[in-house]
């Protein structure tokens, strides 16, 4: 299980004249949860952007299948991820807004996207716009999104913001089981009792 997934060497980023990233190296392996912790704008999601080709680093490099971010690849495969707050077609419902990006794939079913949203507790007959959820309903949205092409990789934000207890026991339960399915999962989290308990 000792794959190699993703390797970030000595990556370095900045904004004007704030350093985000200042020599990073890691090195994350397959069918594990990693917890990132640190203070809001301690360049947590600037990572998972860069991990995801959404942001180029200055310097230094990020591998991800052996395939090297920005070089080789705009942006990796197969990765599911919530960066920040989900953003969906608000006149939509739940069903339909993940059916539109599943039918970019064409990988899954219909009844893998139902199953999906069952899976963080939300109806998948349900015809309420998403414009209509709560915080916490559209933050499950963007969970079942991320889940539901059973993706290699999981990169979550922030995953349990807005997230009430059960919530948080369901999403705690899913990431444990892509892990122990063979994925590899990265997590961020202020709470660092939830990340003792899965990562």
């Amino acid at each position: 299980m000792n794959e190699l997934v993703i390797s970030i060497k000595n990556a370095y980023k900045k904004f004007g004249e704030q350093v985000v990233l200042n020599d990073v190296s890691l090195e994350i392996y397959k069918g594990r949860i990693y917890g990132i912790i640190g203070r809001n704008g301690s360049g947590k999601t600037v990572l998972f952007k860069s991990i995801c080709g959404f942001i180029l680093l200055d310097s230094g490099e990020i591998t991800v299948l052996d395939k090297v971010i920005g070089k080789d690849v705009d942006m990796p495969k197969n990765v599911g991820l919530i960066i920040e707050t989900p953003g969906f077609l608000k006149d939509y419902s739940a069903y339909w807004n993940l059916k539109f990006l599943a039918d970019l794939n064409k990988k899954i079913t219909n009844d893998d996207i139902k199953n999906a949203i069952r899976r963080v507790g939300l109806n998948p007959d349900d015809k309420k716009a998403v414009g209509k959820y709560s915080l916490g309903m559209r933050q499950r949205l963007g969970i079942a999104q991320a889940i539901m092409e059973n993706p290699d990789i999981l990169v979550l934000d922030e995953p349990f913001n807005a997230l009430d207890e059960k919530s948080v026991e369901k999403v705690k339960k899913i990431i444990k089981q892509r892990a122990e399915a063979g994925a590899l999962i990265i997590v961020s989290c202020h709470d660092r009792e939830i990340l003792d308990q899965i990562a």
